[in-house]
């Protein structure tokens, strides 16, 4: 499970340093996480680094120094780095996840969700690479859940829509690969507006005016770090039997509006809530959303896979470096 590679490291010893070279111990197991900048990326490089998986990340925008530096529509990077590490596994996790952007920029979304998926799932089968496509509940409409694998899609926006077809680009091109359909994610974020649960935060704290939250869509929020754990455990499962492929749910088993995961915001810090105002009316700017796209997770949970963090205890870990008024910070965790 485990090779042994040398590394330069720097010695420091009185008057003076030296440049010695050490054997480390690399995990023989290789995965690739695209999107690995991102809200879920961090989340599976950690969750496989940490359990002793050889992990290596790619990013564009913010990917160095932590992360490789690859443009995922560039396809002969894209057949660089994977023929070069030879992963065992590879997790895509990028994509244009914000359905009001995919709307207004749809060729630049469709170019990363559809186009870039599918030359990914080509080169992952060119090295024998388990492929894990990270997709959305957004591909039903949301009008009769719980959705099983084998219901019939029908997306009621563009993001939905490029997420489906980036699916039949993977599936054709990689017929050994996985589907993983995720709901709304929130976790360790690194600014608010990484996630459409966290983002909430500021209205919550700032309850000195009436904030209007919407109460109609039903959503499941849900975890990076579970989503996380569900990607490893689906690998290693499937380092163990090849007739582990095809489309897999997964998500939290929590249903709330987002006025309901604000007020059980406010309830984690023991902030007032009375300036919330629900608003029930189906929203009427921006891209359509389903009404209630939960997802029935029983055939990964048959296979002994799955985790779940409450979400009120999943929260208060992923706001209270945010926290305006500092005072709370000791009643919340003291």
């Amino acid at each position: 499970m485990v090779g042994r590679e040398k590394e330069l490291k720097i010695r420091f010893v009185p008057g003076r340093c030296e440049l010695v070279e050490e054997d480390v111990d690399i995990p023989s197991r290789r995965v690739l996480i695209t999107g690995a900048t991102g809200l879920l990326g961090r989340a599976v490089f950690k969750e496989f680094n940490i359990n002793h998986w050889n992990a290596v990340g790619c990013g564009y925008r913010r990917a160095q120094p932590r992360f490789e530096r690859i443009n995922l529509l560039d396809s002969i990077a894209v057949h660089d780095i994977i023929h070069d590490f030879q992963p065992h596994v590879i997790v895509h996790c990028a994509a244009e996840r914000r359905p009001d952007v995919v709307e207004s920029q749809p060729d630049a979304a469709s170019q990363l969700n559809v186009a870039a998926s599918g030359n990914l799932a080509k080169e992952a089968a060119g090295v024998g690479a388990f492929l894990i496509y990270i997709s959305t509940d957004y591909v039903f409409d949301g009008t009769s859940p719980p959705y099983k694998e084998t219901d019939v899609p029908n997306p009621l926006n563009l993001y939905g829509k490029t997420k489906l077809e980036g699916e039949k680009a993977i599936l054709e091109n990689n017929e050994d690969a996985a589907v993983l359909r995720i709901p709304v994610l929130y976790g360790e974020v690194e600014r608010l507006e990484e996630s459409a649960v966290t983002v909430m935060f500021d209205k919550v704290q700032f309850s000195n005016k009436s904030a209007n939250v919407d109460h109609w869509q039903q959503r499941f929020p849900t975890n990076v770090k579970d989503v996380a754990t569900v990607c490893r455990q689906l690998a290693e499962k499937r380092m163990l039997d090849p007739s582990i492929k095809g489309t897999f749910h997964w998500s939290g088993n929590e249903q709330m509006t987002k006025y309901e995961m604000a007020c059980a915001i406010a309830d984690a810090f023991n902030l007032p809530s009375s300036h919330l105002r629900p608003i029930t009316d189906c929203p009427v700017v921006g891209a359509l959303r389903p009404r209630n796209a939960q997802l029935d997770c029983s055939k990964l949970e048959m296979l002994g896979i799955g985790q779940r963090t409450p979400f009120r205890s999943g929260i208060k870990e992923s706001l209270w470096p945010f926290l305006v008024d500092k005072r709370w910070r000791q009643t919340v965790f003291h």
